[in-house]
This record gives structure tokens, sequence and C-alpha cells, in this order.
């Protein structure tokens, strides 16, 4: 395993072409970066940040092996990678002066991606979250409804999903990857968040969806302010737009965070099962550390 096999590139198209039947022959595990791409292609690659994206493809003799994907100024993330090849990365990103804030993976890549960078660079890392991919099953209600309805939300909903977005952000850490405002259009546009709203039309809470992609659609983000929580009204958002996404054919998807075990239990309710973990690393140089 060489560095070089690891071919780089700020082309989306380019990528896309290189990786595109990789990344859909597994689209549970690459939801992320099937997303992620597709809400690059339609709207443009400055979603995520001012800088370009980088993209990167692992050539074998047999095709393509494994990807990445990088959104300035957020982490790098990656398919599944061996330790040779996580090696082989953090050589070619460290020989051509890459900076990078984290790493997103599987749990065992994301390990050795952060030893390997640490070795390259100096650069000491963190477990900063443990993530784990459900995918679901048969769909349950999570127990009686509460008093209320979902709908969609409309362009009339745009403030207060840009202030539940941003709270959201807030509770998270702020890792979210794009702005409110942007985010809040885009779902608006493809009907992606539905609301569960009290019987006097007050919206409670949130669910929202990523597009359909590869035949996979991922619930994300689920949002209730602090206040209202505890009644039952994630479970109904949720459960509504899992229903609603299960309905088109597609694998539904959902991320959690294991060191929030109310959400995980809400999601095991639902219908939800394990797919597999992921891992969150970020990287701090140390001082008289190279780059």
């Amino acid at each position: 395993m060489r560095p070089d096999d690891w071919h780089l590139t700020h082309d989306l198209d380019a990528f896309l072409d290189r990786a595109g039947d990789f990344l859909r022959s597994r689209p549970a595990l690459h939801t992320v970066p099937l997303t992620v791409t597709e809400g690059l292609r339609r709207r443009g690659p400055r979603v995520y940040g001012e800088d370009d994206p980088l993209f990167g493809t692992l050539d074998t003799d047999g095709g393509i092996r494994a990807v990445f994907f990088r959104t300035p100024p957020h982490r790098i993330y990656l398919t599944s990678l061996t330790e040779e090849e996580a090696e082989a990365l953090a050589a070619r990103l460290a020989a051509a002066g890459h900076r990078l804030p984290g790493v997103t993976a599987d749990r065992d890549t994301a390990a050795a991606f952060a030893a390997a960078w640490r070795r390259r660079t100096g650069t000491a890392s963190r477990l900063s979250e443990r993530q784990r991919l459900h995918r679901l099953a048969e769909l349950a209600a999570p127990g009686p409804a509460p008093g209320g309805r979902a709908r969609v939300a409309t362009a009339a909903d745009r403030d207060l999903l840009v202030r539940w977005h941003d709270a959201f952000s807030d509770d998270i850490g702020g890792r979210n990857a794009q702005d409110s405002a942007g985010w809040a259009d885009s779902r608006i546009a493809h009907g992606g968040v539905t609301l569960w709203e009290t019987a006097d039309g007050t919206p409670v809470s949130m669910a929202g969806v990523t597009p359909e992609v590869a035949g996979q659609i991922r619930v994300a983000p689920v949002y209730t302010p602090a206040g209202l929580r505890g009644r039952g009204y994630a479970g109904a958002a949720t459960t509504e737009v899992s229903r609603v996404a299960l309905a088109s054919g597609a694998q539904v998807l959902l991320f959690t965070d294991l060191a929030n075990p109310t959400s995980n239990a809400l999601y095991r309710r639902i219908g939800y099962r394990p797919v597999a973990d992921f891992a969150v690393y970020d990287f701090t140089a140390q001082p008289g550390s190279s780059p």
C-alpha cells in the first residue's frame, strides 16, 4: 500500500464518476457521503463552507476500495479502511500539507486514522462522540400518541425552522455542517421537515429527512425545544416521517448519539435496529508539532 494509491481531487463530478458505484454498493454504510455529495451536486460546492471540498478514492486492481470527503472547515469523513490504508492516507494528506480538525468514520477506521495522523503530524486526538447507525425494520408507534397532528413544514415555517436548527446545533455542540437558513430552504424545497403541532396549531417538535439517494433516506435532525420535552412529541414526529419514508420503498436510516440513552431507547421502540458503530475524533496540534 502506497500513499499515491490515494487519488485526490476537488472535482465532484470526477469523484462521482470514479466512486459512485462503490458508494451505491453499500448505501446504508455510505449514507453520509451519498447525501453530502448529492447536496453538493444540487446546491453547489460551497454549501458546507467557503472552501472547495476535497475528495479521495483508494484505487486498487479490483477497483475502488474506499473513499473520503472533506468539506472545509469540517472533519474528514472516511469509509471503512484497514490500518494500512489509514496509514497510507495519513501519509498522503500530511505530505500535501493538509490540516485536519478531526475525523468521522466507523469506529475502527476512525481510531486507526487518528493514530496514523498522530504518527505523521504529532497531532493529538480526542474521542468526542460515539454514534450508532440504525436501520428501520418494522415500524411501531413508541406509545400513546400525544394530542395534535403532523404536517409538512412550508415556507411559512422558515423562521421557526431556522431558530430550531440553530438551537439543535447548540444542543450538539455546534457540529452542524451547514448554516441554518440554507438548511431550512433546502428542506422546505423537498418537503424534508415534518412538524408535530398541538390541537391549537402550535408547532412543538420537528423531524427532518434527507432526500432519497441510492434507495436510502436518513432521518435527521429530530428536535424538540427543551421546555416541551418528555411529552412524546419527538416520538410522534419521528414515527410520522419514518412511516412516510418507509412507504416510499426506501431504506430508512438514522444515527444516534450513544451518550443519549433516552433517544436510543425511543428509536428502538419505533423499530430501528443497529447497523454499525461510528466515532468522531477531534484533533489538536501539540506545541512544536508539524501541521
